[in-house]
């Protein structure tokens, strides 16, 4: 049996972009066979633009992976034709006296891809069984205060690895490594419409992103009505108020922790980091 390959999972936020850099200096060994990307076709343009500086600079190919036309499309299309979308953990006041609905675009659109990506650079055919050996080693920029979100691989020939963990680095940590490095700190990476947003963050989108803002309300609007098998109106803020007139007081003031940082907001490892 062959060594595993080792592919690291690029969400091209501030802990993944750590890892990569760290990786490409050989601060975290073994080099990876390749990094993947996964597009939802919903990341704000500082994300992507930021993503191509990454490329640039590791030594090792990026591999970008879309399911279909994306998740932004794919809401488009199936609200206008009254079709299944893959759900966002939207606002809604039936769950539980006003809740979360069940989340899917996390698994549609970044963990199918990416062990798609991964079957794909083992060479397993459609259908082909990957087996119970270990085959490859997945790279997941999970740092230490995030350890709630370490999941283990759910595919019996790949194994998950937290080289930040194994490091002991926080966020701080790895904002601190890239200055220390040279490298501008990068963006937040998350879809633009993303629910788990905290008011922080959608105020500093508002604020300082007005194409990502206009984008953000533009989808709370499509999806209030639009999607199949919802009978009630659906909303991307917790307060179930159309987004344009929600209070974005900061969360402090509110006596609030970030969303973000809170169990519900983890996406499996893959969005966020």
């Amino acid at each position: 049996m062959s060594e595993p390959i080792h592919v690291l999972s690029l969400g091209a936020g501030v802990q993944s972009s750590t890892m990569a850099l760290m990786a490409a200096k050989e601060e975290i060994t073994p080099m990876p066979d390749a990094a993947i990307f996964a597009d939802t076709g919903a990341e704000p343009k500082k994300v992507m633009e930021w993503l191509d500086f990454l490329e640039k600079e590791l030594p090792f190919p990026v591999h970008r992976v879309m399911e279909k036309e994306g998740l932004t499309r794919q809401i488009e299309v199936g609200t206008e034709a009254g079709a299944r979308i893959a759900t966002l953990p939207l606002f809604t006041e039936s769950a539980g006296g006003g809740g979360m609905m069940r989340r899917q675009c996390t698994n549609e659109f970044k963990i199918v891809p990416i062990e798609r990506k991964v079957r794909e650079l083992l060479g397993l055919e459609k259908g082909q069984r990957g087996g119970k050996d270990l085959r490859a080693i997945t790279w997941i920029g999970i740092s230490t205060d995030e350890i709630q979100r370490m999941k283990e691989s759910r595919l019996s020939y790949v194994a998950h690895r937290w080289p930040l963990i194994e490091k002991r680095m926080n966020r701080a940590n790895c904002l601190n490594w890239m200055e220390a490095n040279g490298y501008p700190p990068p963006p937040r990476s998350a879809c633009v419409y993303c629910p788990f947003h905290s008011n922080h963050e959608w105020r500093r989108m508002k604020e300082n992103d007005p194409e990502s803002w206009e984008e953000a309300k533009r989808m709370d609007r499509m999806l209030r009505h639009g999607v199949k098998g919802a009978n009630e109106a659906l909303y991307l803020h917790p307060t179930m108020n159309p987004l344009e007139e929600v209070d974005l007081s900061t969360d402090v003031d509110k006596g609030q922790g970030l969303l973000w940082n809170d169990w519900r907001g983890e996406c499996e490892g893959y969005c966020g980091t």
